[in-house]
């Protein structure tokens, strides 16, 4: 047998020495995932880690991990049942698609501090106490009611301070659980924690959810409570799940967004890219023109085309003069699903994960989206 057959024919019964993961070699974004060369290397040396442990010991570095629904059920009656504070982070340009659905009924009696990360994406012409009013109204139409809201950059480490004074001002006699779902830069945040606490790093621990394969990290807060990292929520109607990662460079902003406002007639409609579309149907009054606004990433391509010519504009230029994404990755696109709306105040048309457009009241609106992602309308943020 030769040695990859080996390290197939055993790898169901091996585990991580860290965290006590099962281990895989699959999904690089999954529990437990190792390459095959380190897989190798561990079976030689007799300790095996996943990739997140050896991360973390040898670079005191953290990475994301991924849960399934199943997995997600369990870490939740897992927080449910500790004396804990939840710090839930949420994308705050996504903050839509990056919601836990029905958290507030699994967090029980635990309070929740709710921190919106990613501020520095927005354009900085808004307000910071109007953004967190919004965040926190937002959270209420939600079911949510946190103790406190709060605004940061993880990826430049601004007001990383303000959270740690929250967090040791409402924790109590708790443990600490940072929770939310991919891609919203939790994982960076934690990492920033690490390196703000000099000397914490030497300490960190790796362990298992009770009576689950799940992996958390500890991170010690005094002398006998931790922070508790948790694996990222896989939410499925995110654009990200969607798309290659080349052409994710198009829809995920890294640096400031620069507003992109447009005079629309009647009837006139907005290609993003190939992976959606804004239509302005009617506006009442006698202009038959609304200004409207456009918040996405500031390298995705915008295309003003006729509403009646909409279908066929992209049938012949979808993949080419529309992308992203490219003519060969069209065919994994499910095909985009309509939303109509109708505003009676100035309000967001959001496409989960890609951004929103601004729109003003008394109009009929339509936005498309790849069928699964999850198209709003909401009060406008800006």
């Amino acid at each position: 047998m030769s040695e990859a057959a080996q390290v197939e024919a055993t790898e169901e019964d091996l585990f991580c020495i860290g965290c006590g993961a099962k281990i895989q070699t699959d999904d690089p974004k999954g529990v437990g995932y190792t390459p095959q060369s380190a897989l190798k290397k561990g079976l030689e040396s007799g300790e095996l880690y996943c990739q997140r442990c050896f991360r973390l010991r040898h670079y005191n570095e953290i990475q994301p991990v991924s849960l399934t629904d199943d997995d997600f059920r369990r870490l939740l009656s897992q927080i449910r049942d500790a004396n804990a504070l939840i710090v839930y982070v949420v994308d705050i340009f996504d903050f839509n698609g990056s919601m836990i659905p029905g958290l507030h009924r699994f967090v029980g009696d635990n309070p929740v501090l709710l921190v919106g990360n990613k501020e520095d994406i927005l354009p900085r012409s808004l307000k910071r106490s109007k953004l967190t009013d919004w965040l926190r109204q937002q959270a209420n139409l939600n079911g949510l009611r946190p103790l406190a809201t709060t605004l940061l950059s993880a990826k430049k480490g601004s007001d990383v301070d303000d959270l740690l004074a929250l967090i040791d001002k409402y924790r109590g006699d708790r443990d600490v659980y940072v929770v939310g779902v991919t891609n919203v830069g939790k994982s960076t945040l934690i990492n920033r924690i690490l390196k703000q606490n000099t000397g914490v790093a030497d300490l960190i621990t790796t362990s298992r959810f009770p009576g689950t394969t799940l992996d958390k990290i500890e991170i010690p807060l005094g002398e006998d409570h931790v922070l508790v990292d948790t694996p990222g929520i896989i939410h499925p109607e995110q654009m990200a799940h969607f798309l290659s990662p080349e052409a994710l460079k198009f829809v995920a902003p890294q640096k400031e967004i620069k507003p992109r406002g447009y005079q629309l007639q009647d009837g006139q409609t907005i290609f993003l890219g190939a992976v959606a579309r804004f239509d302005l149907v009617k506006t009442v009054g006698g202009n038959k023109t609304a200004g409207v606004t456009a918040y996405f990433e500031n390298n995705l391509p915008l295309h003003r085309t006729k509403l009646e010519n909409a279908e066929n504009f992209y049938e012949n230029h979808a993949g080419e003069l529309l992308t992203p994404p490219t003519k060969e990755e069209l065919a994994d696109l499910p095909a985009l699903a309509r939303h109509e709306f109708k505003t009676d105040t100035k309000s967001d048309v959001v496409i989960e994960g890609l951004g929103w457009v601004t729109v003003p009241a008394n109009a009929t609106v339509v936005g498309w989206a790849p069928k699964g992602v999850n198209v709003l309308l909401r009060r406008a943020m800006i």
